[in-house]
């Protein structure tokens, strides 16, 4: 029979994140990853295996608290007002992030899935739902007329997760906010560009 272990898992986890999150999947030793959760070294191996797997841990903890979070909320909004107050929140974190962190998907897919098709998939499939979050909500915005018809809802959704991924990386060197939200502002502009019928022409008689 196996023992119930004898930690919070959840806050192991946070831990995990942190650590990862702060200096990056190479730079973390196990030695940082034991003393930042307070686990043994083989508590931590015994409950989540080596260093990749302990890191694929923490990330899906990240995916699920803070993106997928993120993203259950916003749809429950309005179609225009989910995708303003997505990327509102993103600038908050971003200007809000005194380490420059930045995202620790973005982090992933620039550090580690150059070197780890595995986590290529994994990133791949978060952005993936990203995406499809912003199609549902432009899909949805086109039918009430809140978001222009102007483009297909695929171009604009596609636009707006090239946004958020440059926002990202930008807030981790330049965590300006004339820079970042000049970079979401003609994004969120473009949604509402307005069709204007042309004017009909003069025949000259």
């Amino acid at each position: 029979m196996a023992r119930p272990r004898e930690f919070d898992e959840e806050a192991v986890l946070n831990a995990a994140v942190e650590c990862f999150w702060s200096r990056g999947y190479e730079a973390t030793s196990v030695r940082d990853l034991i003393e930042k959760t307070g686990l043994t070294g083989a508590s931590l191996y015994n409950a989540f295996g080596d260093k990749r797997a302990f890191y694929q841990r923490a990330l899906d903890h990240y995916v699920e608290t803070s993106i997928l979070d993120r993203i259950r909320r916003c749809e429950a909004m309005a179609p225009r007002e989910a995708i303003g107050s997505f990327f509102a929140e993103i600038l908050k974190r971003s200007l809000d992030d005194r380490t420059h962190r930045g995202c620790m998907l973005v982090n992933a897919a620039l550090d580690v899935v150059p070197h780890d098709p595995g986590f290529q998939d994994i990133v791949a499939g978060v952005l993936t739902r990203i995406e499809a979050f912003f199609l549902g909500r432009v899909r949805a915005g086109q039918v009430d007329g809140t978001i222009t018809l102007a483009l297909p809802a695929e171009d604009l959704a596609r636009h707006l997760l090239g946004v958020l991924m440059g926002l990202r990386v930008l807030a981790r060197a330049r965590p300006e906010r004339a820079l970042l939200e000049g970079v979401v502002s003609p994004a969120l502009a473009l949604l509402d560009a307005i069709e204007t019928a042309r004017p009909p022409r003069c025949h000259v008689v």
